[in-house]
């Protein structure tokens, strides 16, 4: 038990934890903008289609078996509305992975460029250097 709490008090498994919440969130919101904010208008200016109930039915529900057994049978079919909508989810989400991904890495050059244009701090003088100049400094005073 203890091992298992020194691995999730790291700090890493707790960004990670974090950012995989975040995530699960920010794929909740995108997903609703597609299906509530950016579908209805297109399926509008295509005629009134809805494409989260466009789909090509393989085999129709059949209320109630031959029997009369009252077993209903569901409808078989390829959603490909829905399909179509989760596409678009996905391409908003890569394009904004990947613009944060993009910002993040020309952050991280700014900073690296930053770090390497800093000037060195001069190396201090060796004991020799350091004699030397005192040797030269008393010369200079007779």
């Amino acid at each position: 038990m203890e091992e298992f709490k020194k691995f999730i008090s790291k700090g890493n498994v707790m960004q990670m934890a974090v950012g995989l919440i975040l995530a699960t969130y920010f794929g909740a919101i995108v997903k609703s903008l597609v299906n509530d904010i950016i579908m209805p208008p297109i399926g509008m200016l295509l005629g009134g289609m809805d494409f989260s109930k466009m789909k090509l039915i393989l085999k129709e529900a059949v209320a109630e078996t031959a029997e009369g057994s009252g077993d209903a049978i569901a409808e078989i079919a390829i959603s490909y509305g829905v399909f179509i909508n989760t596409i678009i989810t996905f391409l908003i989400v890569a394009f904004t992975v990947f613009i944060v991904v993009k910002k993040y890495n020309q952050l991280k050059e700014k900073m690296e460029k930053k770090e390497e244009e800093a000037p060195a701090a001069p190396a201090a003088p060796s004991k020799e250097e350091v004699l030397l100049a005192e040797i030269r400094d008393l010369l200079a005073k007779k």
